[in-house]
């Protein structure tokens, strides 16, 4: 066993596909515990539930770990001493069958050889659910008929041998103490007819093993905690601190899922956010910092991270807030780097050679996620039908028989303009702008209606026009006279 001579949390996932945010949770709130306080951090592939197993999962898990930056001390990569670090190599050394059966030899487990055919018939019907509870059946057999049941090779599964009297008592950091009834307290199955363990005992011998202190999970793990700390008390092991995490829902309440586009890591960042701003948000989902910080970055949430301050209530992933913090790492991003990741997005949309640098810087301040950015440029490729409507707006005092007149004498003075950059053309306007007495927006109004056919845009009409190029500024303004005549 590895020495627990400081803070040891695990994330402990299933290669089952991709990570799920109440896992990147999970994860984060456990690497935040151990860091906090200069601990340990251990990653380990739980893969015994073969059935479940999904190719390429397990790249999955260490691709997420890497981009969200939660580095582990210890796992199948790293040795650290306490491995094998993934469950199925644990199997095959043969360590829960080892402990399976030191438990049989306490008293604390046994022997169960019922067959399908008669463990249905323990089923029954509970609120409309069906259930199973095991009569402790196989309990009573002699230790000779054991044996000969073992020498025939006959089927089995190892469960442990709860009471059925009395009560069992946990410790939650969150919840506090939680008492519940034996009577209520299934002999659940250890060993597998498979040979394999199931997930609650494996994690249970594993993180003893492991010299884990802190165990971080979702809250849907609180009814299985009584069967592990008995456990726990049988083999005469330390418990750790459990950390039982509230459960994360949508704004409906619901439960997250494929549809909402929230339910994994990679479906955020394939929908256009920042790993940096999803950690920074799944951090909050539950958990409180004591100041009204909101924006942290990894080494700050380590700094700051108080587990006691996690909410028993649930957490709601409100994208619309959520799309509000992403906006902000956007907006702090360097520009060079904002460009190389925004790029991809512009060139899916911008097909002419224009300065796709100078529509970056456009955009920086203005997305929330970068699929956002086509609708705010797709103007530039190609300037889109547009009712002369637009023309009119009451706080510039536009209409389109002003805009039709600004349009026609603005043109000539565009046409004679050389220096067609945005401080130039911004100079010259406003030349016109004092000679006729206006008010700025007045004439920039109607220009960037014609050069752009939309409402709103990421950038002024000179901003523009420095963009297009003259030939292309021009003919959208003539095309603008058009429309207005």
């Amino acid at each position: 066993m590895c020495i627990r001579d400081r803070i040891r949390t695990r994330y402990a996932p299933s290669p089952t596909g991709r990570m799920h945010v109440g896992n990147l949770r999970t994860a984060l709130y456990a690497y935040l515990i151990a860091k906090h306080e200069g601990g340990d951090f251990l990653l380990r592939i739980e893969d015994t539930d073969q059935e479940r197993f999904v190719e390429g999962a397990t790249e999955i898990i260490y691709r997420t770990l890497e981009e969200t930056g939660l580095v582990h001390d210890e796992g199948p990569d790293k040795d650290g001493g306490c491995g094998p670090y993934v469950q199925s190599e644990r199997q095959a050394e043969g360590i829960y069958l080892e402990y399976a059966k030191k438990l049989v030899e306490k008293g604390e487990a046994y022997y169960c050889f019922c067959d399908a055919e008669r463990l249905a018939t323990l089923k029954r019907t509970v609120n409309g659910e069906e259930i199973m509870s095991y009569d402790k059946h196989c309990l009573g057999l002699s230790k000779e008929e054991v044996e000969a049941n073992l020498a025939a090779n006959k089927p089995y599964v190892i469960r442990q041998n709860n009471p059925t009297q009395g009560k069992t008592t946990f410790h939650d950091e969150l919840y506090g103490d939680i008492s519940v009834d034996n009577a209520e307290l299934d002999d659940m199955v250890l060993i597998k007819s498979d040979g394999y363990p199931t997930y609650n005992f494996a994690n249970v011998v594993d993180d003893h093993l492991m010299g884990i202190t802190h165990v971080v999970r979702g809250n849907e793990y609180l009814s299985s905690s009584p069967k592990y700390n008995r456990l726990y008390e049988a083999f005469g092991w330390e418990v750790p601190v459990y950390v039982h995490c509230p459960l994360i829902t949508n704004e409906e309440h619901k439960k997250l899922s494929k549809r909402s586009g929230h339910a994994s890591f990679e479906d955020l960042v394939e929908a256009g956010y920042l790993p940096e701003a999803i950690v920074n948000y799944v951090a909050l989902l539950g958990w409180s910092p004591e100041d009204d910080q909101e924006i942290f970055s990894l080494p700050e949430l380590v700094e700051k991270f108080n587990y006691h301050n996690i909410s028993k209530s649930p957490a709601v992933f409100d994208m619309v807030k959520f799309g509000w913090m992403n906006g902000e790492y956007l907006k702090a991003m360097d520009e060079e780097k904002f460009f190389e990741l925004a790029k991809p997005y512009i060139e899916a949309v911008i097909k002419k050679p224009l300065d796709l640098r100078k529509i970056s810087n456009m955009v920086k301040s203005r997305i929330e996620k970068f699929p956002d950015i086509k609708d705010l440029i797709d103007f530039f490729e190609e300037i889109p039908e547009y009712d002369i409507e637009m023309y009119n707006h009451k706080k510039m005092k536009s209409n389109t028989e002003t805009s039709l007149k600004v349009l026609r004498e603005t043109l000539p003075i565009l046409e004679a303009q050389e220096d067609f950059s945005n401080d130039a053309l911004f100079a010259r306007l406003s030349e016109y702008i004092k000679e006729t007495g206006v008010k700025t927006g007045f004439v920039m109004w109607p220009l960037r209606t014609a050069l752009s056919g939309k409402q709103s845009t990421p950038a002024g009409a000179t901003e523009i026009m420095e963009v297009l190029g003259k030939e292309e500024s021009l003919q959208r303004i003539k095309l603008g006279i058009d429309k207005l005549q």
